[in-house]
């Protein structure tokens, strides 16, 4: 009988697995683990920041954990490290990692270098099921949820070469369709053994599933961010499907209420497209929408995916939109394009994988 692998390897299987998958495995999934096997939690700690701090897989000369544990890993559950196909980096320092995962199919991260920060966009999906008009990954369809292992796995290999100072849940794939792994992921990301993120800076965006919404609400208070891209439900709808399901009148009645501290506010992500959501009506009618909304809003330049037929508004017209909204009051910034010219921009990450599915009505 074969035995699970941890790690890697049954991280990025397919298939249902009874076994424990190291990189994603929470502190206390590490100290349920050794509780069960007779070991001290103290070896629970020592495995957890051997995974994380010092990029271990391999565990053979790890002196601070016994002998016959490390045996029983190395016999049993045998380790081998993600396997990056290509990485590729912009001039302004951008790098996008293709990821390969076990079953043929691959995802994308991007980090996204500031003077005073480092930012990782994480994948959590092998493709989209949600169709968004603008989006590279939406028009290649769904194939499967990634596992928390394949979420951290990301991770693990950016902060080999990169201090990573914020995580955004923005890269492939709409996080909370995923919140059974996602959900470990962020644990695993605040956890001060592992990577000591604060809640502050780890975001998910979503592009407002309203139950799930509320699910990560109760479980975690790690920030928000909030597709958009039109501030009316027939405009929301051409651009983003889902809208018909969560409608902008409930969808705001959630965001009112989102956050129990008064002073926290959603990130509003805003795509401008030549002509199609960047009128001075529209910035006015937004500014309507998100009153008494605790929100800062972030305009994105749209960036050139193929055969969609959009085009990104110009400066000018990015310019007079984002003063409307400042006018009114709400803290509004453009967010610089990063990597356009290796496909690793907003909305243009997509990864090739073997197995499609139809996408979700």
């Amino acid at each position: 009988m074969i035995k699970p692998s941890l790690g890697y390897n049954a991280a990025m299987s397919t298939t249902t697995n009874p076994g424990l998958h190291l990189l994603g495995a929470t502190r206390e999934d590490l100290l349920a683990f050794m509780a069960k096997r007779g070991y001290k939690s103290a070896h629970a700690f020592s495995l957890f920041k051997a995974i994380h701090r010092g990029h271990l897989l391999d565990f053979t000369h790890l002196d601070s954990l016994p002998l016959t544990l490390r045996q029983h890993l190395a016999s049993d559950f045998p380790c081998s490290p993600p396997k990056v196909l290509h990485t590729h980096t912009a001039t302004d320092g951008t790098q996008k990692y293709l990821i390969a995962l076990n079953d043929g199919s691959a995802i994308e991260t991007v980090f996204i270098p500031e003077p005073s920060r480092g930012t990782l966009c994480v994948s959590s999906q092998v493709g989209c099921a949600l169709n968004c008009d603008f989006c590279a990954t939406g028009k290649q369809g769904f194939s499967r949820n990634l596992t928390a292992a394949e979420i951290i796995a990301q991770i693990w290999i950016a902060t080999r070469e990169h201090t990573i100072t914020n995580v955004v849940f923005m890269g492939m794939g709409e996080p909370l369709l995923n919140l059974e792994h996602v959900i470990p992921a962020i644990s695993i990301l605040l956890d001060d053994c592992a990577y000591n993120l604060s809640k502050y800076t780890v975001t998910v965006s979503t592009a407002g599933l309203i139950p799930q919404m509320q699910q990560l609400a109760q479980q975690t208070e790690v920030s928000l961010a909030l597709s958009l891209h039109a501030p009316n439900d027939l405009l929301r709808t051409q651009l983003m499907p889902i809208n018909k399901k969560y409608p902008l009148l409930e969808l705001m009645a959630v965001c009112k209420n989102y956050f129990k501290h008064p002073k926290r506010k959603i990130l509003f992500e805003y795509i401008l497209i030549d002509g199609v959501n960047d009128t001075d009506a529209l910035a006015h009618e937004l500014a309507q929408l998100l009153t008494d909304v605790p929100a800062k809003i972030n305009l994105i330049p749209f960036n050139p995916i193929a055969h969609s037929g959009y085009q990104r508004s110009t400066d000018a017209r990015i310019k007079v939109f984002q003063t409307i909204l400042r006018d009114h009051g709400f803290k509004t910034f453009v967010r610089k394009t990063r990597g356009p010219l290796i496909d690793a921009a907003c909305g243009q990450l997509k990864g090739d994988f073997i197995e499609k599915t139809k996408r979700r009505a």
